[in-house]
């Protein structure tokens, strides 16, 4: 008879690990810093950590600025056409179209009544996520019909910016909406209505080079990157290291480019003082 009897171990299964789902945590991409998701949307998709305020969907720009139900948006059947054939990697019509299937919606801009503390207003507003908010011969053609609804009815007109700069796909055509969008600007202008740009992350390009400066009163939003050309070519150019925070909206504001920097949860009622001012 043996002295020792093994016990039998009745083997438990390892506890199963919490599935974490994916996309709980993203990085800032001004302080780098790794951070909650959740936090950071009940934050207004603002850094809790350095106050970066992240890119928008337009449909939430459009809730952020306006009073709920106002919001009507015109010309949603304008769409892109191909005038030069255009092929890189893919197809400038297969490239259009597949953005029109990710965003459900015809090109890189939303036009539109709407009411910002019960005053009318006429919104214009870039959607980065298509195309990088490029602006094309429809994104140009949006903005002055928007105008010109402006001037029929007396409103002032906000245009909110967030934009790679010109749709180079459209050639000339795309090039040209920079002096068309500015024309239509200076009408806003000789009937003494107001046209105020708010910058958001980023703004390059020939939006920044046309419309984007044209405004009474700029705003832009916290930390967002506003320039032309991108401070890797400026510096490839120029052979030079450029400051701090180039291109950074404190920066622009320090060197009298912008007019103030809003946090996101102050620009309803900014624009609202501003509208009501004018």
């Amino acid at each position: 008879m043996a002295w020792f009897k093994k016990q039998k171990t009745t083997e438990t299964e390892p506890a199963k690990r919490t599935k974490l789902s994916e996309g709980m945590w993203l990085k800032c991409n001004h302080c780098r810093e790794i951070i909650y998701r959740k936090e950071v949307e009940r934050n207004n998709k603002v850094c809790p950590k350095c106050d970066y305020h992240f890119p928008i969907s337009v449909l939430d720009r459009i809730a952020l600025l306006t009073d709920l139900g106002t919001f009507t948006e015109w010309d949603t059947e304008l769409a892109p056409q191909d005038p030069l054939s255009f092929q890189d990697t893919k197809s400038y019509k297969s490239r259009v179209k597949a953005h029109q299937e990710k965003t459900g919606r015809k090109d890189a801009i939303l036009t539109g009544e709407g009411k910002i503390n019960s005053q009318r207003v006429v919104f214009c507003v870039f959607d980065f996520s298509f195309m990088g908010g490029s602006m094309g011969s429809v994104v140009g053609e949006k903005i002055c019909r928007a105008i010109d609804r402006a001037l029929e009815t007396k409103l002032p007109v906000i245009l909110v910016t967030t934009s790679g700069g010109a749709r180079m796909q459209e050639g000339i055509l795309s090039l040209m909406q920079m002096a068309k969008t500015s024309a239509a600007v200076a009408k806003l202008g000789e009937a003494k209505l107001p046209f105020i740009c708010l910058l958001a992350d980023p703004t390059f390009g020939g939006v920044t080079a046309s419309v984007a400066m044209l405004g009474d009163v700029i705003i832009a939003e916290p930390k967002a990157l506003i320039g032309f050309a991108g401070p890797r070519v400026i510096e490839q150019t120029i052979k030079q290291q450029l400051p701090d925070q180039f291109q950074r909206a404190e920066f622009l504001l320090e060197h009298g480019m912008i007019d103030m920097i809003v946090e996101r949860k102050q620009l309803k009622e900014t624009l609202s003082t501003l509208v009501g001012h004018f």
